[in-house]
């Protein structure tokens, strides 16, 4: 035995070798996207992911050669191709532009490379080593067949044409909205977190037979175009007020949030206070639901930076298995459309961008202004709620000296929009407020419970 032969483990050693090398692999990425490439989007999280496999990779071959009698210097091969592109990624930075047109290169050197990988694990691995490796490779194979099929799937969708409703400019991006009906107040709904015009399909033309309603989509949402800065409360406003005059829906606005969305259209109210006559809120959230962090705080937050995994996932067709199998009474052609978009790498980039910025968004809402004497609808859906709903929900309803709080204890948070039940007790508590601003006259009893 040569001297180098004598200082190897023997090749049982292998095992041990892969294994460590791979959960390394998996555990880099974790670590570089919570610091380096933290808030970096899609293009940098996706280059830590495959920087992460890539060192993996490498570990195998540096690892094996000197420790084994087996040294497996293939894996360098696979090492520099994730690993070159990982680190190409993260300095680049490129945009959700460049990211899609990239998504119909990639698939197919990726699925050379693991067939590559396959035919070498075969010829060169010997026993349980192959068995650890075989599993990594399938999943790279089925990402590049995933991503195959979502780039060409989205490419070819036609569920996500619109269905009526205009794009307007609002300066420097175009915002979707729908309207219906004739009459004054007009009613502005605004969807709660990575929600659209869309998700009032059943209340929209509820409301229509009444008066004028508007359905939007915020900026990066359903048909809306991204905006060029960071979309806070006041901005998610001033988009709003801006969209609305260009599209010659002038107030007097009464205003209805569902979830988040309740909280956006008091960063409304606050803003233009005289052209807001009421307000509905939907089983909204509430600035006090939970301790919020401030946006500094927001941003160093494990979860809102792994958020930029979404559009990745989205890439390789799981968020389309996540979106097929939610149900609802919503029209067909509204849920295939819903679908559709949600899907996509966009809305999982904009979901993430607006869930990573919520927590700074609640913390400036607890200082905003109470309305006044104008009529407020807070109706609340206990089925499935959490402990102390209830409790912030009540709090809500002190936002007005003219409030009625509607308690539904069968009805769910998403059934009040989304199902035939809840979206007509939804519509009914946006009518009473058109009655009541149309009337002069107060709401309903302070507070009614119904089952």
């Amino acid at each position: 035995m040569t001297t180098q032969n004598a200082r190897r483990t023997p090749s049982r050693r292998l095992p041990l070798v892969v294994a460590t090398s791979l959960v390394l692999g998996f555990l880099l990425p974790v670590v570089l996207a919570l610091g380096p490439a933290s808030g970096g989007g899609e293009s940098r999280m996706t280059g830590a992911a495959l920087l992460g496999w890539g060192v993996g990779w490498a570990l195998i071959a540096l690892l094996s050669i000197r420790f084994t009698n087996q040294p497996q210097r293939w894996a360098l091969v696979p090492a520099g191709i994730l690993g070159v592109t990982g680190i190409a990624l993260i300095a680049l930075a490129p945009g959700a532009v460049v990211m899609d047109q990239l998504a119909w290169v990639w698939p197919v050197p990726i699925l050379v490379l693991a067939i590559w990988l396959i035919l070498r694990v075969r010829r060169e691995v010997q026993g349980g080593s192959r068995w650890l490796l075989y599993p990594v490779v399938g999943v790279l194979a089925l990402f590049a067949v995933g991503g195959a099929i979502e780039t060409v799937m989205e490419a070819t969708d036609g569920g996500r044409s619109a269905g009526g409703g205009e794009l307007v400019d609002v300066g420097g991006h175009k915002l979707f909205i729908a309207c219906s009906g004739t009459g004054s107040p007009t009613v502005v709904l605004e969807g709660g977190l990575g929600q659209g015009s869309d998700y009032f399909a059943l209340i929209a033309p509820a409301v229509a037979t009444t008066t004028r309603v508007c359905a939007y989509d915020r900026a990066g949402h359903g048909r809306s175009e991204p905006a060029t800065g960071p979309q806070d409360g006041m901005a998610i406003a001033r988009d709003l007020h801006a969209l609305l005059a260009a599209s010659g829906n002038h107030g007097p606005y009464i205003l209805a949030g569902h979830s988040s969305g309740g909280v956006y259209v008091r960063f409304f109210a606050a803003a233009y206070p005289s052209e807001v006559v009421g307000v509905v809120l939907l089983d909204a959230q509430s600035p006090h639901v939970m301790p919020v962090q401030s946006a500094a705080q927001s941003s160093e937050n494990p979860i809102s930076a792994l958020s930029g995994v979404l559009p990745g996932l989205a890439r390789v067709g799981v968020a389309r298995l996540m979106a097929s199998v939610a149900s609802n009474d919503l029209p067909a052609d509204v849920t295939a459309r819903r679908r559709a978009f949600e899907a996509t790498p966009r809305a999982a980039s904009s979901f993430g961008e607006e869930f990573s910025r919520l927590d700074g968004i609640l913390d400036a809402a607890g200082a905003l202004p109470n309305l006044g004497d104008r009529p407020l609808v807070v109706v609340t859906a206990m089925a499935e709620s959490a402990a102390g709903w209830l409790d912030q929900q009540n709090r809500m309803a002190t936002l007005s000296t003219n409030v009625s709080h509607r308690v539904f204890e069968d009805i769910t948070h998403d059934g009040l929009i989304e199902s035939v039940h809840g979206a007509s007790l939804a519509s009914d508590a946006i009518v009473a407020a058109v009655t009541s601003v149309r009337s002069g006259a107060e709401l309903d009893s302070p507070t009614a419970s119904h089952r």
